[in-house]
């Protein structure tokens, strides 16, 4: 799990976070990394930068 669900919590005070939400957020996340990944290695780098999101 990357995404910690307290700290979803601590973005949006005063509600409630279910924990599908933390689940569907950490999936996005797992995708856009992925994607960077992708991106960096088609640009011949083993690094992830910020520019690859």
């Amino acid at each position: 799990m990357l995404v910690v669900k307290a700290k979803i919590k601590t973005a949006v005070p005063g509600y409630n976070v279910s924990g599908d939400l933390a689940e569907a957020l950490n999936a996005k996340v797992e995708e856009l990394i992925k994607k960077a990944a992708e991106r960096a290695e088609a640009n011949g780098r083993k690094t992830i930068m910020a520019k690859d999101l």
